[in-house]
């Protein structure tokens, strides 16, 4: 029998009964087969397959439709049936079932709650020609919370209205997909108001005009001229990423506060409708709500960010301090045979001795530098793929624990996580193999290879270079390994392209204090004196939170997880969650990397 669907408890009770057959006694042999076939029993797995996934559901985990066409792929699917049921008993059979009204009613009940259609209909009023032969139309809508607003007003209906400059002429400025006044169909951007109610809008304000609608209950009637010239709003489907948080009560320049919606970074949004150069209509990825709110284009949101760079750039001027200069060099590490990756010198007055500084560089990469100021990136869902498994890039400060994460990482299962192997222009020295220490090349290839941009990240000690070349790394990919890399975070410039697809993990130091008190009381060797070992001093613990409040600044993101190594045991767990749902379940990745 199959036993691939069986819930784990179940199987786990149907052990413990075979195990313990014999310290039941009191049970004869037909009744404990009979409790053995019904553990076993396809019926009661699937029951509390179904018990467990209700009882499991979170407040994120909400039922949402897929689809609201369901009808129109039923008939789709009938006339795909058709040529093929004389021929097939399974065409005919499905046939006859998607033909069943039963199953038609079901379906177009589906559909009509998809598309919120059981919201009162109010047929649309005829239009009417007044005095001067200019049509005028007549709109009835149910008035609910949704907005229809200026700046402070109550929502409404699902709209914003404004004065038109030059005419003081009050019109429809947006329809937000999904309400009310977009559910009707009857009113549209342009459309000017004429009336609300029977009372004349004539000489007043947009707040005005709120205010008649905010004093109304139930059906709300406007009397319009359309606008001369329509088109209609095709909802896209474009899904981003936010990489910033955004609240509207907050923003003093958006339209309608109301009519904002919130998000905080990380979210993934649908951009239903980017008509409006400066704001564009969004609801969050999963969200039943049908209506959508306004968010900042990203053209806004890139002159927002410039000027609060700037602003804080000069007020920064006098600290001599700021997270948006170029990143500070981190200490240098003597390279060790366990390790690939290379970090730069340091220009703080670190306690310890000098060592020789790293020069450390990457080719340049269009794709990665053009978001220079991170707003949005468009997104698709990633499915995992048997025997493919995307390479594991730990990024973070030094000291802060990657290594020892890969390290414990790698140890769980040799067969399956593997480091790619350094290359060195030194010689061997003695005991070191070709191909598992080091692969050691000449300086001249090294450098020319090199120059031709495949080393993702490499370095120069004592006179001689090191680096992880980007074939090493695609040949464990394409081996059907998990790769794993702890390399500076500038090498995410060649790491993060289509091919690799990455998952970018960024390990955080925890404040100072728990930093230190964890540190020490794990007697932690610094990382920044090669030739001494000893425990951290309190400036290079400023130093490594500074150093990665730096780089979760410029490079965050990039990130796909970020962990923070307050405690190894706990953060070696979360890596290995991280990494247990990249493996099985689809995650949302750059939308190129998809296509």
């Amino acid at each position: 029998m199959d036993n691939s669907n069986w819930d784990a408890a179940l199987s786990k009770l149907l052990n413990s009964l075979e195990d313990n057959k014999t310290e039941l006694p009191s049970c004869s042999e037909e009744e404990l087969n009979f409790l053995s076939e019904i553990l076993k029993s396809k019926e009661l797995n699937a029951l509390v397959n179904v018990h467990n996934k209700i009882i499991n559901l979170s407040n994120d985990d909400k039922f949402f439709p897929v689809l609201s066409n369901s009808m129109d792929v039923n008939i789709d699917v009938l006339d795909v049936l058709v040529p093929k049921t004389r021929g097939s008993a399974d065409c005919k059979q499905l046939f006859l079932l998607l033909q069943n009204r039963h199953m038609q009613a079901l379906l177009c009940t589906h559909d009509a709650v998809a598309k919120k259609e059981y919201y009162p209909k109010i047929p649309e009023l005829p239009l009417e020609v007044d005095e001067d032969d200019e049509i005028i139309k007549i709109v009835e809508l149910i008035k609910s919370n949704e907005p229809l607003c200026g700046p402070g007003v109550e929502p409404i209906v699902g709209a914003t209205i404004k004065t038109c400059e030059g005419t003081d002429k009050i019109v429809f400025a947006r329809i937000l997909l999904g309400g009310p006044a977009d559910r009707s169909g009857a009113i549209h951007v342009g459309d000017e108001v004429l009336e609300v109610n029977g009372i004349s809008v004539e000489g007043k304000t947009p707040a005005c005009v709120l205010k008649i609608l905010d004093d109304f209950e139930g059906t709300v009637t406007f009397k319009l001229i359309p606008a001369s010239s329509r088109c209609g709003v095709r909802e896209s489907k474009v899904r981003v990423q936010a990489h910033f948080s955004y609240t509207a009560a907050d923003d003093p320049y958006i339209p309608c506060k109301e009519a904002g919606l919130d998000f905080v970074k990380g979210d993934i949004l649908h951009i239903v409708s980017q008509d409006d150069s400066h704001w564009w209509q969004a609801r969050r990825e999963g969200d039943r709500n049908m209506r959508a709110g306004l968010i900042p284009s990203r053209a806004l949101q890139e002159r927002n960010i410039v000027l609060e760079r700037q602003l804080k750039e000069k007020s920064d001027e006098s600290d001599h301090i700021s997270l948006c200069s170029v990143p500070v060099a981190l200490p240098a590490l003597c390279p060790r045979p366990q390790t690939s990756s290379l970090v730069l010198p340091t220009k703080c007055n670190l306690q310890g001795p000098k060592t020789k500084k790293i020069m450390y560089d990457v080719a340049e990469n269009d794709d990665f530098d053009r978001e220079e100021i991170p707003t949005y990136e468009e997104v698709a869902k990633l499915y995992p793929r048997p025997g493919f498994y995307r390479p594991v890039v730990l990024v973070g400060p030094p000291g802060v624990g990657r290594n020892e994460l890969k390290r414990r990482l790698v140890a769980t299962n040799p067969e399956k996580y593997k480091t790619p192997i350094p290359y060195t222009s030194r010689s061997p020295k003695p005991g070191e193999v070709n191909g598992k220490d080091y692969f050691f090349v000449s300086h001249e290839n090294m450098k020319a290879d090199i120059d031709s941009g495949k080393f993702i990240e490499y370095g120069e000690y004592k006179g001689n270079l090191y680096g992880t070349s980007r074939e090493s790394v695609e040949s464990l990919v394409n081996a059907g390994y998990v790769c794993v890399l702890n390399p500076h975070y500038q090498a995410l410039k060649m790491l993060r392209n289509p091919q690799l697809k990455p998952f970018v993990v960024y390990v955080k130091p925890p404040r100072f204090e728990i930093l230190k008190e964890t540190r020490n009381e794990a007697r932690a060797r610094s990382t920044f004196d090669e030739k001494n070992s000893r425990g951290f001093t309190d400036d290079e613990f400023h130093e490594m939170i500074h150093s990665g409040e730096r780089i979760e600044f410029h490079y965050s993101h990039h990130f796909d997880e970020t962990i923070i190594n307050a405690d190894l045991s706990m953060a070696f767990e979360e890596l290995v969650s991280a990494i247990s749902r990249l493996e099985t379940v689809p995650l949302w990745v750059p939308a190129s990397w998809v296509q």
